[in-house]
């Protein structure tokens, strides 16, 4: 009888162990599922910064005038009224935004 009883509880042991290693919602399908969830992680990490820089883009235009102002100079070829623009054939300029401009406090404290 003891024997028995003794059987019974190494099969199940067995069982459940099968269960936990290799069966569904085991163990490997856990590893795989964390696996897949880092691949993912890593993939979104780049449109997480773009989306910060827009998003700090997008406060300094909401907020400031530079920015505005500096959009307007690298978009549309905006002159202030004290310029002068001086256009010179063959030559490109690649603009790129200003995520942070310096703010207009800061710039006439230092002139």
């Amino acid at each position: 009888m003891l024997k028995g009883l003794a059987l019974a509880l190494a099969i199940l042991v067995a069982l459940l162990q099968y269960r936990l290693w290799l069966g569904q919602g085991g163990i490997e399908e856990l590893r795989e599922v964390r696996q897949r969830v880092a691949t993912l992680e890593a993939a979104n990490q780049p449109l997480r910064d773009r989306n910060a820089r827009l998003a700090a883009e997008v406060l300094d235009l909401k907020t400031g005038l530079d920015a505005i102002e500096e959009r307007a100079r690298s978009d549309i070829g905006m002159v202030r009224t004290d310029e002068q623009f001086f256009w010179v054939p063959d030559v490109t300029v690649e603009a790129s935004p200003v995520v942070n401009p310096v703010p207009a406090a800061r710039l006439g404290a230092s002139r």
